[in-house]
């Protein structure tokens, strides 16, 4: 009996936008239709975590092997000034007006879908049209999201029109309905990307925005492209990790995982080396901190950042580090800030992709513009107020980003195509998950669901702190064993990111797995 070879793998972190890349599949889209049609639908369904009003980083890779980043991530608008944001607030604003920066999905999509969609992308953006129009359920990762920001939204009228009701915020499985994003959608179907960076829909957005003292301008949008990418790799035990280079903070994976190869570390993050796992995800993010920026900003080369001597020193505060003593671990958990939604394609031709698409927090500068239906990223609070860091603020400049695609090859094939939601958690996630394939300790599945665990500050204060669930603590006595406070967190949370892979194998044959922390499907079709 023959078995039928997968023609695609799709994962998403929500089941709708999943069937909407399914469903451009079956009216003969390939990977890259498919993956923007799952965009469209999270921007619609996943507002918390991503809308048109956010930033997209992508890495694709066609039959011939060719493998393209694209940068959609947004600049500051150029009227932004340091200096007066230091007067005002003191620090660089992590919400509202000041924190928008000019918004980069729209481009994204439409850049991928010149390079390498087969259809038009007004027939690609049809599900997510429908979605917003006709309406869709509300998932359980919105209705924490809303709940948990409740005091925060109820200050914006654009966001309680659409995700209150009653006096009271939309709870899991109620129906809403986005009909102004809907006519934004249908815009954009008809019209292109252009409608928004060069027309009428870009300057309703930012009228409504202004009312708001927002200093983003219609000259800041018509300024904005894609940056076409040379991806940026590095070779651990026989797999090529490709990822985007600066301003995205993937180059961070490729310290991780030649540190873990280079040190000899068991790469298990429940293992006997968890603890050095950990402070070498604390030094790394330090080193993201001080360098990552802007590229024209940045003063070290990525060059430099992945050399084997900056690696060493990397190597030596990790193993020297001594962190102050552990307090306990604590009952109650502040939540790592980042929300970002992961899509991951490959189809039997030889596509694949990975598209990441942010609004960093949740919900954004928690601004909803109102006659556009667009939440408002703000990813300007990415930016310093520190004026010895590359990373300040300014005016035209794009900041450090957390997004960041994933692709692995063996021998020149694509095999892993992935993705994952976590904020500046990013590289820790994924080191964890390719620690369990890579070394050939797990299948796809098995490294998904598995047990993990973070080092992350999202309070901005000077301490770190390990953010683990309740089974990576039990079966990882060597957490105890960092020197930072550890948190406890429920099994299958969302803090420690949720991501999606698609595997590949040398055969051919096309795996999908969704990680059953988000609310997300995996299909094969």
């Amino acid at each position: 009996m023959s078995v039928d070879v997968p023609k695609y793998g799709i994962a998403s972190p929500h089941a709708a936008a999943t069937e909407a890349g399914a469903s451009v599949f079956a009216v003969g889209g390939n990977a890259i239709d498919a993956a923007i049609a799952a965009c469209a639908a999270l921007a619609v369904v996943y507002p918390h975590m991503c809308t048109i009003g956010g930033d997209l980083f992508a890495l694709a890779q066609a039959p011939d092997g060719r493998a393209h980043g694209f940068n959609a991530s947004g600049a500051a608008p150029m009227a932004l000034q340091a200096d007066d944001l230091r007067r005002r607030y003191g620090g660089m604003p992590i919400i509202g007006p000041d924190a928008i920066t000019v918004p980069g999905v729209l481009a994204g999509w439409g850049s991928l879908a010149e390079w390498g969609g087969r259809l038009a992308l007004s027939e690609v953006l049809q599900p997510a049209l429908r979605l917003a129009a006709e309406g869709c359920e509300v998932a359980p990762s919105l209705a924490a999201s809303l709940a948990e920001n409740s005091e925060l939204l109820a200050r914006d009228e654009g966001m309680t029109d659409i995700f209150a009701r009653d006096g009271r915020w939309l709870r899991v499985g109620e129906h809403f309905c986005q009909p102004a994003l809907a006519e934004s959608l249908g815009q954009v179907a008809s019209s292109g990307p252009g409608v928004f960076y060069h027309g009428e829909l870009g300057e309703r957005y930012v009228r409504g925005l202004r009312r708001l003292d927002c200093p983003i301008t219609t000259d800041d949008l018509a300024q904005h492209s894609t940056t076409p990418e040379t991806p940026i790799a590095g070779v651990v035990r026989g797999w090529e990790v490709l990822t985007l280079p600066p301003n995205s903070q993937g180059y961070a994976l490729l310290q991780l995982l030649r540190l873990v190869d280079d040190l000899g570390l068991d790469p298990d993050p429940l293992g006997p080396d968890a603890d050095v796992l950990a402070r070498l995800f604390y030094e790394v993010s330090q080193d993201r901190d001080r360098h990552l920026a802007d590229p024209r900003a940045m003063t070290v080369s990525i060059d430099e950042l992945l050399s084997e001597p900056h690696l060493r020193q990397l190597a030596a505060r990790a193993i020297d580090f001594r962190a102050a003593a552990s307090e306990g671990r604590a009952a109650s958990v502040a939540r790592p800030s980042g929300d970002t939604i992961a899509v991951v394609v490959a189809d039997a031709d030889g596509w694949g992709v990975s598209i990441i698409q942010s609004v960093f927090h949740a919900f954004g500068a928690a601004v909803l513009e109102p006659s556009t239906g667009i939440i408002a990223q703000n990813r300007g609070s990415c930016f310093t107020l520190d004026p010895d860091s590359p990373n300040v603020a300014a005016g035209g400049k794009r900041s450090l980003h957390t997004l960041m695609p994933v692709l692995v090859r063996r021998h020149g094939q694509l095999r892993i195509v992935a993705g994952t939601m976590g904020g500046k958690a990013q590289p820790q996630i994924h080191t964890q998950i390719l620690g369990r394939l890579l070394w050939d300790r797990e299948r796809l599945q098995e490294a998904l669901v598995a047990p993990r665990w973070i080092v992350e500050n999202p309070d901005g204060g000077p301490t770190e702190a390990v953010y683990a669930e309740a089974s990576a603590l039990s079966a990882s006595p060597a957490l105890d064993a960092t020197g930072m406070q550890t948190h406890a967190l429920p099994d299958l949370s969302e803090k420690v990111g949720h991501a999606q892979y698609v595997e590949i194998s040398r055969a051919g044959w096309i795996s999908a797995v969704s990680d059953p922390r988000s609310d997300g499907l995996a299909l094969r079709g």
